[in-house]
């Protein structure tokens, strides 16, 4: 039973269905067939004999034609059927006259001294072939429709029977009609059958190898998609239980693996490269590091030893040291940002209030958003549990968040809200920052948290790069959506505390 449940199994029994089916038509058909020529035979003979009965029964009655005969009612082997085959009776005399017949042409006829005047048989043209002609002898050659290879193909036929009587020897000739049409029809209804079994067989023989060959043409292309690197193709004939099905399922497990392979081998040269630029990131940014230290040490002692006396001077003077500061610190805050995003992270987790979380980044921009025309609200819903986080990893992810939004709103003010509830599945805390700014125009969401990518002139791309790295850190989710011109929002997926957990560390 397993072996017919393979394609194989199945293709082989289908087909020995089918060829038993074609013998089966083809033997019915051979008998149906059989059994017109055998009725027809039969409908011959009845139609021969009926008409031989009747020239016998005319011979000795002088008075009595035949056609008198054949419309007596109580001829009940003459019916209807018989009538319609017999075409003609012809009785002909020892001296091949034509002395009786259903034509009323070849009936005997009178002169004008009222003799009578017999046609004889060897004048009457168009008489269909004499059958089994052979066996009349000398006779024959006073018939004018021998059978010849001319006219053997006629569908009409005739049959002469001699009858021996006291004034010799007399001849019945039957006339039989046959349809030609049905005739041909009869000999070509088999063809006929057989060519529309022949179709069927063929169109199931193709719908077989259609279905045999489309897995394959389908692991084809698939193999071809794969070769050309698109590891995400899969064979749809997966379900099936033949081997085709057992194929597919062991080239999808193949791609998916390979898939896997890539992912990890790119993840892997992705680690390698940032591991070492990283490693001369740090070394780098450790150089500039120290001058600038200096630097800032030297602002420092200069404000404080030699700054001008005069008030013009010494505000100019302070102007410029405070200045200089600044950009001190702006570089300092790039390499730090640089440091972070490329130095590897280890996050201890402990529980945390969502909403404390927020409010300790918002300390950082409320002055700001209240010098730019910013309001701020944060909606906690009910029910709220903790996160599971790292403070100050949290810190920085919110501070970046909350930082750029009041960027975006700096030049005509606006709105920034914060919300806070559980997520759907219940296996995170949702916060959604949505601020009323400039927006990011379609071209640039897809890259924003890729290193070094910033729509800002002196944004060093890398605040919403080490956002999502924090993020993927504590196995949460980033998403964001934005309109141009009309604001931004972000939401971030971190997990809940469980009950139970005392904290601990990822990397």
């Amino acid at each position: 039973m397993r072996f017919f449940n393979t394609f194989r199994g199945r293709l082989l029994l289908i087909l020995a269905l089918l060829l038993m089916a074609s013998l089966g038509v083809q033997y019915y058909l051979n008998l149906l067939t059989q059994q017109e020529n055998n009725d027809l035979r039969e409908s011959q003979t009845q139609a021969l004999v009926a008409g031989i009965t009747l020239g016998f029964t005319s011979i000795p009655m002088k008075d009595l034609r035949v056609q008198d005969l054949v419309d007596q009612n109580d001829q009940t082997f003459f019916d209807a059927a018989t009538k319609e085959r017999i075409k003609d009776i012809i009785i002909i005399d020892n001296d091949w006259r034509i002395t009786d017949s259903l034509n009323p042409d070849y009936l005997p006829s009178s002169d004008e001294n009222d003799a009578v005047v017999y046609r004889k048989i060897g004048e009457i043209t168009g008489l269909p072939p004499l059958m089994e002609s052979s066996r009349l002898g000398e006779d024959l050659k006073n018939f004018p429709n021998p059978i010849t290879p001319y006219n053997k193909d006629q569908a009409d036929e005739a049959h002469a029977i001699p009858i021996e009587t006291s004034k010799g020897r007399w001849y019945v000739m039957v006339l039989i009609k046959n349809d030609k049409t049905e005739a041909g029809w009869r000999a070509a209804r088999p063809l006929v059958y057989t060519l529309g079994v022949l179709l069927i067989t063929s169109l199931i023989t193709l719908f077989l190898v259609w279905r045999f060959a489309r897995p394959i043409t389908n692991l084809s292309n698939a193999a071809r998609e794969v070769a050309e690197g698109n590891l995400l193709v899969r064979v749809p004939d997966a379900r099936r239980s033949d081997e085709m099905g057992e194929l597919a399922r062991n080239f999808n497990e193949m791609a998916a693996e390979l898939e896997k392979k890539r992912d990890l081998e790119a993840q892997l040269q992705q680690a390698e490269k940032s591991a070492v630029v990283g490693r001369l990131g740090s070394a780098i940014a450790h150089e500039i590091r120290n001058p600038l230290n200096y630097i800032n040490l030297t602002l420092d002692h200069l404000r404080s030893k030699f700054a001008p006396e005069e008030p013009e001077r010494r505000e100019t003077f302070e102007k410029l040291t405070s200045q200089l500061k600044t950009e001190v610190a702006r570089i300092n805050q790039q390499i730090s940002d640089f440091l972070n995003y490329s130095r590897p992270a280890t996050a201890k987790l402990v529980p945390l209030d969502a909403r404390k979380a927020i409010e300790e980044s918002l300390r950082i921009v409320e002055p700001q958003a209240e010098e730019k025309n910013i309001t701020i609200s944060v909606v906690e819903h009910e029910n709220v549990p903790q996160v599971m986080g790292d403070p100050e990893f949290l810190r920085s992810v919110f501070n970046n968040l909350f930082i750029n939004a009041v960027q975006a709103m700096e030049s005509n003010g606006g709105h920034l809200g914060i919300k806070i509830l559980p997520d759907e599945g219940g296996e995170f805390v949702r916060f959604e920052i949505t601020d009323t700014g400039n927006g990011i125009s379609p071209e640039s969401l897809s890259k924003i948290f890729e290193p070094y990518f910033s729509t800002k002139e002196t944004g060093t791309g890398l605040g919403l790069a080490i956002v999502q790295k924090i993020v993927d850190i504590h196995n949460g989710k980033i998403e964001v959506e934005s309109t141009e011109g009309e604001g931004t929002k972000f939401t971030v997926k971190l997990p809940r505390s469980n009950d139970g957990w005392k904290g601990g560390s990822i990397k």
